[in-house]
């Protein structure tokens, strides 16, 4: 698999699926969360209410429909909110792991990763980053690109020098 790093809005990638980083609830909240409900519409909460009506817990992933997005369907993962208290780093590398295997069941070839966590969970940006790109790099998949996008320029750089590391 090819772990690639782009700067911009994951709302906007043309890929298979995108990654939400999400709260237990799936319904909806801030920072990615909240972009991608805006910007799927109401399909994303409804496909959510249906399909999750228990939520999920940290760790796991769920898809639902992308909505009016580019993407065709949105993997919801859970990450471990660090500032509460949740620092068990294998709860945020499963968040990846989980994706990257409901990819797999959807046949999703191309996957778009926020940095889970790395927001108002408050999880350390450095490590959260690399969480992320040793497990993507790390997993059996038949995903051919996880696409990692940065929301800004601090973030981009912050994951391209994980992704060099791993590539050494």
């Amino acid at each position: 698999m090819r772990i690639t790093v782009v700067q911009g809005d994951i709302t906007q990638q043309e890929v298979d699926a995108v990654v939400n980083a999400a709260n237990r609830r799936m319904r909806g909240g801030g920072g990615v969360d909240g972009a991608i409900h805006r910007a799927g519409g109401p399909a994303v909460l409804e496909d959510c209410r249906r399909r999750f009506p228990d939520g999920l817990a940290t760790g796991q992933a769920g898809w639902t429909t992308a909505g009016s997005m580019p993407a065709r369907w949105v993997i919801h993962v859970v990450g471990p909110n660090h500032s509460a208290g949740e620092t068990d780093r294998s709860l945020l590398t499963s968040c990846y792991a989980n994706a990257l295997r409901v990819a797999d069941e959807l046949g999703a070839l191309t996957v778009a990763f926020p940095l889970v966590s790395a927001g108002i969970y408050g999880w350390p940006r450095e490590d959260a980053a690399a969480a992320a790109v040793e497990t993507l790099s790390g997993t059996r998949t038949q995903v051919e690109e996880a696409r990692m996008v940065a929301f800004d320029r601090s973030a981009y750089e912050l994951v391209e020098r994980a992704v060099s590391h791993v590539n050494q």
